[in-house]
C-alpha cells in the first residue's frame, strides 16, 4: 500500500491534523487519483462539528479534481495520465434508485459510504498501522485518493484543473438543484437564501437558465455583493429587512421558486413563506440532524406550493452538463472560488469556514505542481 500524506478527523469537535495514511490500489471499477485540488465544504464542517453522524478516525474532503495515477480493472472512460473531475455522490450504478436513472439517491452510496465511510464491497481504501479510515465520498483530503469510476469525469484542456475541483459538489448541487429538481423555465423569478458556496452557484445557474428576477437574501453584505457578480438582479439583507416583505413589494407577489441553500429551520420556513402561489421550495441546505421543518400545512395545501429535497444530482447526466457549461466559460469558477488554501492549511480552512470568513468557496490547492 502507497503512503500519502492527508489530514485526518480523528474523532468528532477536533480539529483535522496532518498524518500520513496508506491508500490501497484501485479494485475493480475503482480510480486511484492524485489530487490536485479539493473544495471547503460545509458539509464536512458538518461532520466535524458532529452535526451530522460519521464514523472516525476519517479523511473527509469531497470535491476533489486531479489526474489519474491508476485504474481499476473495467476502466475503461478514463485512463491514467488523464486530468479529472470526482462528484461528490459516487453512484454504484446497480441499486433499485440507480437503475431508475436516480443516482442522486443511490442506496449504496447512503448504506456503504455515508453510514460507514466504505465503498460498495464493504470496506475502505484507507489504513493507519493497520486501523481501517473511514472515507466521506472519495476521502479527497489527501494527495491521493481512490474514487468509484462512476464518479470520476475527464476534463477538457479548456477547464483549469484546479478550479474543476469545486464542479464536483457546489456547483453539482446548485446544478441538480436549479434544473433537475425545480426544473426551472426562462422567465420565472427566484429567491436563493443564504449565499454561501452553494447558494451562490445556485444564484449563477439560475441565472444562466434565464431566470428574470434572481434574489439574493443572506445576513452578510459582502456575499450579498459577490451574488451580484455571480447574476442576482436584487438582494435583500434579512437582518435589516424582512426579505417577505421586499420581495412582495419587489414583484406585488411571492417568487415562482425559492431555494433554501443553509439548513436551518428558519430559512426553510422563510423558503416555502417567501413563494408564490404554486411555487416550489427547493431545499438543498444539510441541516444538523434532528432539526425538523416548521411550515405553515394550511398555506401549503391551499396554495398548491410543492417542497421538493435537492441532493446533488445524477452524476451520469449532471457532471458531463457541468463540466460543459465550465468548458464554454459560462462559469465564472474565478469568481465562486474566493479563498485558496495550501495543503498544510487544511485545518485552518476549516477554522476559518466555522467563522463564516469564506465568503464564496474556499479550495485546498492540494498538488498544484500537477495542473
Amino acid at each position: 500500500m502507497p503512503e500519502t500524506p492527508s489530514f485526518v478527523l480523528e474523532k468528532a469537535n477536533e480539529p483535522l491534523h496532518a498524518d500520513t495514511i496508506s491508500v490501497a490500489a484501485p479494485r475493480a471499477e475503482e480510480v486511484l487519483i492524485e489530487v490536485a485540488a479539493c473544495g471547503v465544504c460545509h458539509t464536512d464542517l458538518h461532520v466535524i462539528k458532529d452535526e451530522v453522524a460519521f464514523p472516525t478516525p476519517a479523511v473527509l474532503g469531497h470535491e476533489v479534481s486531479g489526474i489519474v495515477r491508476e485504474v481499476g480493472e473495467g476502466v475503461t472512460h478514463v485512463k491514467p495520465g488523464d486530468r479529472v473531475a470526482c462528484s461528490f455522490i459516487m453512484p454504484c450504478g446497480t441499486c433499485r434508485h440507480c437503475e431508475k436513472g436516480l443516482e442522486d439517491i443511490c442506496e449504496n452510496f447512503f448504506n456503504f459510504n455515508r453510514l460507514a465511510g466504505q465503498l460498495y464491497d464493504g470496506s475502505t481504501r484507507l489504513s493507519r498501522n493497520g486501523q481501517d479510515i473511514a472515507m466521506y465520498s472519495m476521502a479527497g483530503h489527501a494527495q491521493h485518493c481512490v474514487v468509484p469510476s462512476r464518479a470520476v469525469f475527464a476534463l477538457p484542456e479548456t477547464v483549469n484543473l484546479l478550479d474543476a475541483a469545486v464542479l464536483g459538489c457546489s456547483l453539482f448541487t446548485g446544478y441538480g438543484a436549479v434544473r433537475a429538481v425545480a426544473d426551472l423555465k426562462p422567465g420565472e423569478t427566484v429567491a436563493v437564501i443564504a449565499a454561501g458556496g452553494v447558494g451562490l452557484s445556485i444564484v449563477h445557474l439560475a441565472q444562466a437558465a434565464g431566470a428574470e428576477r434572481v434574489i439574493a437574501i443572506d445576513i452578510d453584505d459582502d456575499k450579498l455583493a459577490l451574488a451580484r457578480e455571480l447574476g442576482a438582479t436584487d438582494v435583500i439583507n434579512s437582518a435589516e429587512t424582512d426579505p417577505v416583505a421586499s420581495v412582495t413589494e419587489m414583484l406585488g407577489h411571492g417568487v415562482d421558486v425559492a431555494f433554501e441553500a443553509l439548513g436551518s429551520v428558519p430559512t426553510v420556513r422563510l423558503a416555502v413563506d417567501i413563494l408564490d402561489d404554486g411555487g416550489r421550495a427547493v431545499l438543498a441546505g444539510i441541516a444538523p440532524a434532528g432539526h425538523t421543518m416548521d411550515v405553515d400545512i394550511t398555506k401549503v395545501v391551499r396554495r398548491k406550493l410543492q417542497i421538493l429535497g435537492s441532493f446533488g444530482a445524477p452524476a451520469s447526466t449532471a457532471m458531463p452538463e457541468v463540466i460543459k457549461l465550465a468548458s464554454l466559460g459560462k462559469i465564472a469558477l474565478e469568481k465562486l472560488i474566493t479563498h485558496r488554501f495550501r495543503f498544510e492549511q487544511t485545518a485552518e480552512a476549516y477554522q476559518l469556514l466555522n467563522e463564516r470568513k469564506i465568503l464564496g468557496r474556499g479550495l485546498i490547492e492540494t498538488n498544484p505542481h500537477v495542473a
